[in-house]
């Protein structure tokens, strides 16, 4: 029987406030921040910082969490699969992306560039989070 999948993600703002959108293997072409699949006895926190440091090579600091969402089935992934997505905003000193295998591009904006990108619908919505608290 499969289960839901637990995954981690953050939004990351670099020194120059800006933040860091990735395009990957696993969206379909679409863009979203680097995060994955939390490991057996892994806090979600070591899970995301884990994460980063795999598939970017960036540290992250002032972790917060941000939002949990759920993606049944969706046509934007690829393969067929339940996540249970934790969010999370952070921020970096690095600036210097050093990708893994599953990035295939990156780039660093800012918050409204980042609406302009094809964005996952994930992602999508924690950017649109973040500009709300930017205006709050």
């Amino acid at each position: 029987m499969n289960r839901p999948t637990a995954c981690v993600g953050a939004l990351v703002w670099g020194t120059d406030g800006r933040v860091l959108l990735v395009r990957t293997t696993k969206w379909r072409g679409l863009w979203g921040v680097p995060g994955g699949k939390v490991e057996w006895g892994e806090t979600l926190l070591a899970a995301v910082q884990r994460e980063f440091r795999e598939e970017v090579g960036l540290e992250l600091h002032d972790v917060l969490y941000a939002q949990t969402q759920e993606s049944v089935l969706s046509p934007e992934f690829h393969a067929e699969a339940h996540l249970l997505l934790v969010d999370f905003f952070a921020s970096t000193t690095g600036h210097t992306v050093t990708p893994n295998e599953e990035i295939e591009e990156w780039a660093w904006v800012s918050l409204q560039e980042a609406l302009d990108y094809p964005l996952n619908t994930i992602t999508r919505t924690l950017v649109e989070l973040a500009v709300q608290r930017e205006r709050a």
